[in-house]
């Protein structure tokens, strides 16, 4: 028996929309504070994650949030020729605001507007949840930015990102506003069906974990949502049966899934020994649980699942 269309209608419905909008107003307020230790330098606030992309279900809690500083930034020259890392590196200016500086301005915000709710993560702040407040993870970032070009301070281009480090001291490059805005695009370019699609796929992770044929962790949001990315748009038809039939089949038939890309188009999703890609194991094990929830389904009436 695979899942009913009724079923799958209920896990395409967009999670809490109105308490993770006043969270995320009332984070933001406080990180704007003029007392802060940052205020009058160049940042800015925004949300990512499934509250930012509109994929977020009813049982995921977190509100993510970043806080960019604008001021100095971290860089990848790799793809740069010789010639372009040496008018880089003639041009390049030291930074006189630290990362580790701002990172405690942030934290030193935070406490002030919500006390002992706030509690060190390895790669951001957690504010545990509050009366209507939603718990939150704030992450304190610096600008990133992957050179492409770089002739002189005038004539350069890059992809714009975010760099953060963990407690452990890795410094994390990624790029939220390109993932965020590519999931709209294909959304777009789905009809609409794109995002209904990622909930279902991820109310089938959260199913797939609670009879275990995964763990927690196993299939963070991020990653459902750039393994979708790479399902052809005409995958994404009418109706919520056919269009998660029609996506199983092909990630089953494409056994070769080493060129799929995160959803940024900046790195590719299944590798190894890479803190910003899906493990390879993890994202095949992903899969197949999907594929067997599909096919082994049971008869959930007596059970209520949003």
């Amino acid at each position: 028996m695979t899942i009913p269309e009724f079923q799958l209608e209920r896990w395409s419905h967009l999670g809490a929309v109105t308490t993770s909008k006043d969270t995320y107003a009332t984070i933001k307020r406080a990180l704007e504070s003029p007392d802060a230790g940052y205020s009058g330098r160049s940042y800015k606030v925004f949300l990512q994650g499934s509250y930012g992309n509109d994929t977020n279900i009813y049982s995921e809690s977190d509100v993510d949030i970043v806080i960019c500083c604008a001021d100095a930034f971290y860089y990848d020259l790799d793809h740069l020729s010789l010639e372009h890392k040496g008018a880089f590196n003639a041009n390049r200016v030291s930074a006189t605001y630290a990362y580790a500086t701002f990172k405690a301005d942030v934290q030193a915000a935070l406490v002030a507007a919500f006390g002992s709710s706030v509690q060190v993560a390895n790669k951001a702040f957690k504010i545990a949840a509050a009366g209507n407040r939603r718990s939150a993870d704030v992450v304190a970032a610096f600008e990133h930015r992957r050179y492409i070009e770089f002739k002189n301070a005038i004539s350069q281009s890059f992809y714009e990102g975010i760099s953060f480090f963990t407690t452990d001291g890795r410094r994390i490059n990624n790029f939220p506003n390109y993932h965020s805005n590519n999931l709209t695009a294909k959304h777009q370019a789905t009809g609409n069906r794109f995002k209904p699609a990622v909930r279902i796929f991820k109310n089938i992770r959260s199913k797939a974990t609670e009879i275990g044929l995964l763990e927690k962790g196993d299939a963070p949001s991020y990653f459902i949502e750039g393994l979708l990315y790479n399902v052809p748009n005409e995958k994404f038809i009418s109706g919520f049966s056919d269009t998660t039939l029609g996506i199983l089949s092909w990630l089953y038939e494409n056994a070769d899934r080493t060129q799929f890309v995160c959803a940024n188009e900046r790195y590719y999703l299944l590798r190894d020994n890479d803190s910003v890609c899906w493990p390879r194991a993890k994202g095949t094990k992903f899969i197949n649980a999907a594929i067997t929830l599909w096919n082994e389904w049971q008869d959930q009436s007596r059970t209520r699942f949003i």
